[in-house]
């Protein structure tokens, strides 16, 4: 029998990875369909596993190989980041809260982390849906959780 902390750990998880993956969907398609302006997130998350990697004198991977992990790390921390959204009242507030810091942050933070501006940072358009595509993110976990409040099984009161 799942206990209510158990179905509050997956709710908030599912919320969480659910709020990755449309994250994710977007970035690669908006990626293709426009390649002047549109964010490169797949960029920065390379730059950065390359680093770490060099770090830990550990082997670089291909391009390919670093491309499927870099989007795998990302479903995997950003579906662990919106968890935070969680469950309970209020979740519409974190998921719109955790949404902007994140964008904000994927404009504001590559470039002091020695991870380049270009990706996340070329032109107002780029900044925009930066923090539109995190945002989003954040609403649809909130969103998932919302529905999972209303339809998931009835605690006694």
């Amino acid at each position: 029998m799942k206990t209510a902390s158990s179905s509050s750990l997956v709710q908030a998880l599912g919320s969480g990875l659910a709020g990755a993956l449309v994250l994710n969907v977007v970035h690669e398609t908006v990626r293709h369909l426009r390649p002047v302006d549109a964010p490169r997130m797949d960029i920065l998350g390379e730059r950065g596993l390359r680093r770490l990697l060099f770090k830990a004198n550990a082997p670089q991977p291909g391009p390919a190989a670093a491309y499927g992990l870099t989007l795998g790390g990302d479903v995997l921390s950003n579906g662990l980041y919106y968890s935070l959204v969680g469950t309970g009242p209020g979740v519409w507030w974190r998921g719109v809260a955790l949404g902007l810091a994140a964008g904000v942050g994927g404009v504001v933070l590559p470039g002091p982390l020695g991870l380049g501006d270009g990706p996340s940072n070329r032109t107002p358009q780029t900044k925009a849906m930066t923090v539109a595509w995190y945002l989003l993110g954040g609403i649809v976990a909130a969103s998932v959780s919302a529905w999972w409040n209303k339809s998931g099984p009835r605690q006694p009161r």
